[in-house]
């Protein structure tokens, strides 16, 4: 009869796509996900892996397995959950995943009250241009800029922010400062590379400024924001990152401004954990003090 931890050890398999990465993933040698697997297939008497030294296949066997095993996770961590919630010390470690400026100017310099409300939860902040997979448990949080289709999710609006057009002072002397839009076709832009952003939502300067003269494209937020105040041209920057750089002016605010959401999503199974909703709470803090800054 299988047993849950060959369950887990095969969803790692799936998931990674591969068994060192797996063994990786769940902590464990890669000689004993490689026996567990082969166990598991004598056990059922069907394989579930094709294996080749780039890796390994799953077979129809192994993709008929998945959802079973998925269900019995998703039960077990709501068993969990179930009795993990009676004892309110909060301890452990959750994986926070979050969009790149979201993680480094909102979340991150506000760690230390975290810890300082909880010394033994430990947070792993996971800066993400795509959107985490939850199903895939590659984060216990997740926080969107739209809320996923479906699955077995608890979804919130958790913030609004803005997204405004800012240059660099020592760019806007030498090639003149946009006074009303029809001055803003003299001008390159800084934007995303788009078959790397993680959600359409990214590109703000698409919605704005269709055809503009692109002179720069990165997957970063950070590197569009360190390209615009070196003065390489004009681009849409984060509002709340944007404001505590001296070096850049804010252009055109009423017409050039869009308005964003972060989600907050997390799997239902995990929704009572103490450590989990003890981060919940404190992104909700967060957020509700910086909200005239967003």
């Amino acid at each position: 009869m299988l047993n849950s931890e060959e369950l887990r050890l095969f969803l790692a398999v799936i998931r990674e796509g591969n068994m060192l990465a797996a063994a990786k993933r769940v902590g464990v040698d890669h000689s004993t996900v490689a026996r567990r697997m082969t166990q598991m297939e004598r056990t059922l008497g069907a394989r579930l892996f094709d294996r080749s030294p780039r890796g390994v296949t799953p077979t129809p066997a192994a993709h008929a397995l998945v959802g079973y095993a998925e269900r019995i996770e998703s039960e077990l961590l709501a068993a969990m959950s179930s009795v993990a919630g009676r004892d309110r010390t909060v301890e452990g470690t959750v994986r926070l995943a979050a969009p790149e400026a979201c993680a480094a100017h909102l979340i991150a310099p506000h760690v230390a009250m975290l810890r300082a409300r909880h010394p033994g939860l430990t947070l792993e902040l996971a800066s993400e241009s795509r959107a985490a997979s939850l199903s895939r448990r590659e984060a216990d949080i997740a926080i969107m800029l739209n809320p996923p289709p479906r699955g077995r999710l608890v979804t919130r609006r958790l913030v609004d922010y803005r997204i405004g057009l800012y240059g660099a002072r020592d760019y806007l002397v030498q090639a003149g400062e946009p006074r009303r839009a029809a001055d803003l076709a003299r001008h390159g832009y800084i934007s995303y590379i788009e078959d790397l952003a993680g959600f359409p939502e990214m590109i703000a300067l698409d919605e704005l400024l269709p055809g503009a003269d692109i002179c720069f494209r990165a997957s970063s937020s950070a590197a569009q924001h360190v390209a615009v105040a070196a003065g390489m041209g004009l681009g849409m920057l984060h509002v709340f990152a944007a404001a505590q750089d001296d070096r850049l002016v804010r252009l055109l605010p009423d017409a050039m401004t869009v308005q964003r959401s972060y989600w907050l999503v997390m799997h239902a199974d995990l929704e009572g954990l103490p450590r989990v909703r003890a981060v919940v709470d404190f992104l909700d803090d967060v957020m509700r003090g910086l909200r005239d800054q967003l």
